[in-house]
């Protein structure tokens, strides 16, 4: 991933973490109000609890693995982790550009698409152009490689 992707990442655990305090507060102020078998209150607070835990696992496991890539050590010869690519959608008639990005950085509004998305698997490795054809929910879409950049 991006060196901004693992710091976003990191501030998304730090965030989690603040709140074990706001929720064991919850749980304590419902414990109080008496019979815990009939108190949605506590229930609730419980249930965000093991929620919060289960998020602050998964962020702690993505940012123990994580690997930030050095963008100084890319090539522009071939499509890769954090190139930029033109392309013209052959099947639309239309150029698009995205930048490839891990799953966790992935945000197609933005131009950001996933190495994993069967648009991304078949754009890496290419060159320009070359012309890529990628399996599609409503059917094969064909790329031509315009440009690659970083």
């Amino acid at each position: 991933m991006t060196q901004e992707g693992y710091d976003k990442l990191k501030r998304d655990l730090a965030d989690a973490l603040a709140q074990r305090p706001v929720i064991s507060a919850a749980i304590a102020e419902a414990r109080e109000k008496g019979d815990l078998s009939e108190n949605a209150e506590y229930e609730s607070a419980r249930e965000a609890q093991g929620l919060l835990e289960m998020n602050i696992a998964r962020l702690q496991d993505l940012v123990a693995n994580a690997r930030v890539i050095d963008e100084k050590q890319l090539s522009t010869d071939k499509v890769g982790m954090l190139s930029k690519v033109k392309v013209k959608n052959l099947t639309l008639g239309r150029e698009m550009q995205f930048t490839i990005v891990g799953e966790q950085e992935a945000n197609f509004a933005a131009g950001k698409l996933a190495a994993t998305t069967p648009i991304g698997k078949a754009l890496i490795g290419h060159k320009v152009g070359e012309v890529v054809e990628a399996q599609a929910p409503n059917g094969v879409m064909k790329f031509e490689i315009l440009d690659i950049s970083l």
